[in-house]
């Protein structure tokens, strides 16, 4: 999306017109005009800060959402208007502010300051489609059992579970150390977790990574890298609904102007590797909202209640649940 540009996204129950104007303003609104329905950001034009409906020419500003010019009407009624979306920019993306009750944002997604500043560069990103339940990912940060048994093969083991452990790749393994825990602000976790790589047995310390996911909101996590030879890198990585058991992943890297681009490159493909043994499981897992646990998965009911606070009794449902996540 260029500017001044337009674009549709289709998002569970809301479709939102998003636009720039001239000067790189970014504005999220209703996507279907309250005259006869038309829908904005097919054929619709920028005009200034306004969006210009294809169907008649009426004009709505991205700011307020009002009418500001009907070319065949003598005046604009001031009930004309569309919704207009909270939204901010943060690491080249747009992000946009849902509650279902209606509320305004209590809180704001932080800048990640070398990305601002241009002192990380992009490097290139991955999608996925993941069948599950928009719960279900980000609660694998309080699982840190997982990372020991399905993300110790090495990643050249590949995604297919039935072959990740394979003889051949036996002699190098991943190893983890993870802790969860939520932040002072209520709506932000922060796992850390400690990579080291050991070959024939042996540790390599020149290859240890030390890596901080901090979870901002329901879908948003910002994957910090450190390496003393490797350099320092973010991935930010979201979670859209598409549907009610469809999500939208994305993993974007940033890092250091000055480390070659394999690097951040090899990371990413590493991360996808991992995180598609993950989409293995979601794909084809059922939800339990009484799980059977151990006091070492004590994380995890954390995790839930932490969670449960992006929930409100009007939170949109799958038509034939009743309660939990049982459907």
């Amino acid at each position: 999306m260029g500017y001044p540009g337009l674009h549709r996204i289709l998002w569970t129950r809301e479709q939102f017109a998003v636009f720039r104007d001239a000067s790189g303003q970014s504005y999220v609104v209703d996507a279907y005009c309250p005259h006869l329905g038309a829908n904005l950001s097919v054929g619709g034009r920028v005009m200034g800060s306004c969006i210009e409906c294809p169907f008649h020419g009426w004009q709505f500003s991205g700011k307020d959402g009002k009418c500001t010019r009907i070319p065949y009407a003598e005046k604009v009624p001031e009930f004309a208007k569309i919704k207009v979306w909270p939204s901010c920019e943060v690491g080249g993306m747009i992000l946009v502010w849902y509650h279902c009750d209606g509320v305004s944002p209590t809180w704001q997604v932080p800048e990640q300051e070398e990305v601002a500043s241009g002192a990380w560069v992009f490097h290139g990103t991955t999608e996925h489609f993941v069948n599950a339940h928009v719960q279900e990912i980000p609660e694998n940060a309080a699982d840190a059992a997982h990372l020991s048994f399905l993300h110790e093969p090495w990643i050249m083991n590949g995604v297919d579970l039935r072959h990740t452990k394979s003889k051949f790749w036996r002699f190098m393994k991943h190893h983890w150390k993870a802790e969860w825990q939520p932040e002072p602000d209520m709506h932000c976790s922060c796992l850390i977790v400690k990579h080291s790589l050991t070959i024939f047995g042996k540790h390599f310390p020149l290859l240890d990574m030390m890596i901080s996911a901090r979870q901002i909101g329901p879908g948003l996590v910002f994957l910090i890298f450190q390496h003393d030879f490797l350099g320092c890198g973010v991935m930010i990585h979201s979670v859209t609904p598409v549907e009610p058991l469809l999500q939208h992943v994305t993993h974007r890297i940033y890092y250091q102007r000055s480390v070659p681009s394999i690097i951040p490159k090899f990371l990413l493909w590493a991360e996808s590797i991992q995180f598609e043994r993950d989409v293995m499981i979601w794909n084809n897992k059922q939800y339990l909202s009484k799980p059977l646990l151990v006091k070492e998965d004590a994380a995890i009911q954390r995790h839930r209640r932490w969670y449960s606070q992006f929930y409100s009794e009007n939170s949109p449902k799958f038509p034939s649940q009743n309660t939990g996540l049982d459907w």
